[in-house]
C-alpha cells in the first residue's frame, strides 16, 4: 500500500471515529432514552462537545475531497515525494484540527485548517500538472 492510500485509511480512521466522543456526553446529558431518541427540547450538550461534534462535520466534509484526490491520484500512479508529504501532514492537520477545535482554540483551528486545505491543493496541483 502507498503511504497516500496509508494516510487516507489513517484520515477515514480518524474521521470515523471523531463521534464517540460527543455522542458519550450526548448520552451522560440527556440521558440514554433522548440520546438516541428526538427529544422536543433538548439538553445542550457540553461546550466542548459541540465543537467537537463541528470539527466532526468539518473533517467529514473535508474527507470528500481529501479521499477523491488521493484516490485520482492512486488512479493514475501519481506518488511523489509531494504527494506522500501532503498526505501525511493532512492526518495530522486533521487531528490537530480536531484536537484545538474541540478544546476552543480560535487561531489554530485556523491555521490547522488551512494547512489541510493546502495538503488538498498540493495533492491537486500534483494531479493536475
Amino acid at each position: 500500500m502507498s503511504m497516500e492510500l496509508e494516510y487516507l485509511a489513517w484520515t477515514a480512521l480518524l474521521t470515523g471515529l471523531m463521534w464517540i466522543p460527543y455522542i458519550l456526553n450526548t448520552v451522560m446529558v440527556r440521558g440514554l432514552v433522548d440520546a438516541v431518541g428526538y427529544p422536543v427540547n433538548p439538553k445542550p450538550l457540553a461546550p466542548w462537545a459541540t465543537r467537537m461534534k463541528a470539527a466532526h462535520y468539518n473533517a467529514v466534509e473535508n474527507l470528500v475531497v481529501f479521499a477523491a484526490l488521493v484516490l485520482i491520484a492512486d488512479a493514475m500512479n501519481i506518488r511523489t515525494e509531494a504527494t506522500a508529504v501532503a498526505c501525511a501532514t493532512y492526518f495530522w492537520a486533521r487531528l490537530v484540527h480536531l484536537l484545538v477545535y474541540t478544546f476552543g482554540i480560535p487561531w489554530l483551528r485556523t491555521l490547522a485548517f488551512a494547512v489541510g486545505v493546502v495538503c488538498q491543493v498540493v495533492l491537486a496541483w500534483q494531479i493536475l500538472a
